[in-house]
This record gives structure tokens, sequence and C-alpha cells, in this order.
């Protein structure tokens, strides 16, 4: 049952000293291990899309749109400005 709850492991090789000192510290400053420290990062950074993953998912929802952003905005104001009595 231990098993099914494990990850993989994770080796970094070549990791500079003073880096491993840094990290190290900070760890500890948190009250962590360096261990757990670097599963926090881990998942930090894994959790934030890449720029290439926001670009396409937008890209994407553009795709599907009726119309553009500009014309919505367009609207929305030529809306606001009858609701005001501004014929503009």
């Amino acid at each position: 049952m231990y098993t099914v709850f494990m990850g993989s492991l994770l080796q970094v090789r070549d990791v500079p000293d003073e880096a491993r000192r840094k990290l190290k510290a900070r760890a500890a400053a948190r009250g962590e291990s360096l261990n757990a420290y670097m599963l926090e990062l881990i998942a930090r950074e894994t959790e934030r899309p890449t720029v290439g993953e926001v670009l396409e998912r937008a890209a994407r929802r553009a795709e599907s749109a009726d119309a553009s952003a500009v014309e919505t905005i367009d609207e929305a104001r030529a809306e606001r400005e009858l609701k005001l009595g501004r014929n503009a």
C-alpha cells in the first residue's frame, strides 16, 4: 500500500556546491528538509503554465470566438452610450 503513494525518484547531478548550500539554507529557514523544500519548488513550477501553454490556450479560445474582443467592446460601449442618452 505504501508504494501506491510514492512518487518517482528524481536525481539531479552536477548541482554547484553554492547552489546546494543556498537551497539547504532556505529549506532550513522554513523548517523543512531539503527534500521537502525541493518537492514544493517542483510542485509550484509544474502547476504554473508555460508561456507556450498560455498562448496555445488563448489561440484555441480565439478560434472558437464568434466576435473579436474589439467588436465586443465597441458594442458594449455603444449600448452604454444609448442607455446614457448619448448618441455618439
